[in-house]
């Protein structure tokens, strides 16, 4: 199915959601974003130098490897980029790295979007400086000997491929090949180039899961290309070591945030190459048909079946492996990196904990972490790797909070 840039989508409900936050305008569940536009312009002058922002290290056995790719679906034009241009998105690959010295540590999100992103929220552009990630650049790809499985991610609307590397990091360095990417026009991202692209907001080029689904099913073809050996990267940039030929098409599965974990249900339901699904409180909007018979696992917080009815329906046509888990306190960016990110931006801004808790609820920031770390590789060990993972079972000790939606 081509994207649509032409004709506008509904709205769905996390838009709303994030109104009632106060979030200006287009900013919907933006990952950096957030935070910095709930400090506002008012507090431009309260930090005295970049607040260093920190994400946590993964906890699994193997140092991460990243690499960035441009990707040409040629078969899609761009009618925002005009005549004879096709749709290109950045993409990243992250995987279980060796011989990682000498390979430096990948940024976040570049540089470049990161101050586009600052001057959407009215926040001066060196108000942060650029987190650093656990993936090393290029470094070779660790194999034990067999393909790799390999997991895709599609962001937020207005955000950005970066905004979920917690859960990313923490299943690359468990042995997963994972493949992120921006959605153009509904993503911050810069190009090899130097082009700096945002979110749009003409309503003409709304995107819709349906346009975010198109992009994952190109990406998926690029994964096909990878693991028949063959490079993807429209410029041709060398693949770190080991890369092409190294994973399994086989063992695909998929995860999404918000208007990404909708289109993640509705790439299920349209591709059997996805083996496994998981939604980071997607609100299923606009409603899906169809009977999904493979894994799908719901994380939620404001977008349960009891408050969104598009959820509720879609449960039923789950006729699979289902589960839908909640955890005490969390709101809809929870299950992010917001929820470690803007903490640390409100001590260095003098956020009030009454609007802290507006964008982060009231589930604390360690604890989020390690869901977000157990619960999606516990998922995928599950269905792409048929590994037993107790945590799966019911009500964990180790989590508390967490609780299985009945």
């Amino acid at each position: 199915m081509p994207v649509n840039f032409s004709a506008p989508q509904r709205r769905s409900t996390s838009d709303t959601a994030l109104t009632r936050r106060r979030l200006l305008g287009a900013a919907l569940a933006a990952g950096a974003a957030v935070p910095l536009g709930a400090v506002g312009a008012a507090r431009a002058s309260a930090a005295s130098a970049p607040a260093r922002l920190i994400l946590p290290a993964p906890t699994g056995p193997y140092p991460v490897g990243t690499v960035a790719l441009r990707l040409v679906d040629t078969a899609r034009p761009d009618p925002v980029a005009g005549p004879g241009r096709h749709r290109e998105l950045m993409a990243s690959v992250w995987y279980p790295a060796r011989d990682v010295p000498g390979h430096p540590l990948a940024p976040w999100m570049s540089a470049g979007a990161l101050r586009e992103l600052l001057a959407s929220a009215g926040f001066p552009a060196d108000a942060v400086q650029v987190p650093l990630t656990s993936g090393h650049r290029c470094a070779p790809v660790r194999r034990d000997g067999r393909e790799l499985p390999v997991v895709v991610f599609s962001h937020g609307a207005h955000s950005h491929r970066a905004d979920h590397t917690v859960i990313v990091q923490e299943l690359a360095s468990h042995g997963y090949v994972v493949v992120t990417a921006d959605h153009t026009y509904d993503a911050f991202t810069e190009f090899p180039d130097g082009r700096i692209l945002t979110p749009l907001t003409d309503p003409r080029y709304a995107m819709g899961p349906a346009d975010f689904a198109a992009d994952i099913r190109f990406v998926l073809d690029r994964v096909g290309d990878l693991a028949a050996g063959r490079n993807p990267d429209a410029d041709g940039r060398a693949l770190p070591t080991g890369l092409a030929g190294g994973i399994d098409p086989r063992r695909i599965g998929m995860f999404g945030w918000s208007k990404g974990g909708t289109a993640t249900a509705r790439l299920m339901l349209d591709d059997p190459r996805l083996r496994a699904g998981l939604s980071l409180d997607g609100p299923m909007l606009p409603a899906m048909a169809g009977e999904l018979d493979r894994p799908f696992m719901m994380m939620t917080a404001e977008f349960t079946r009891a408050a969104e009815p598009a959820v509720a329906e879609f449960w039923t046509h789950l006729r699979g492996w289902r589960l839908d888990i909640r955890a005490e306190g969390a709101v809809h960016a929870s299950y992010g990196d917001n929820q470690v990110l803007i903490p640390q931006l409100a001590v260095a801004v003098g956020m009030s904990e009454e609007e802290l808790r507006g964008w982060t609820g009231t589930l604390a920031p360690a604890r989020a972490v390690r869901i977000q770390q157990a619960y999606p590789l516990a998922f995928f060990d599950v269905h792409l790797r048929h590994r037993r993972r107790q945590l799966l079972d019911g009500p964990s000790r180790e989590f508390p909070e967490v609780t299985f939606l009945p």
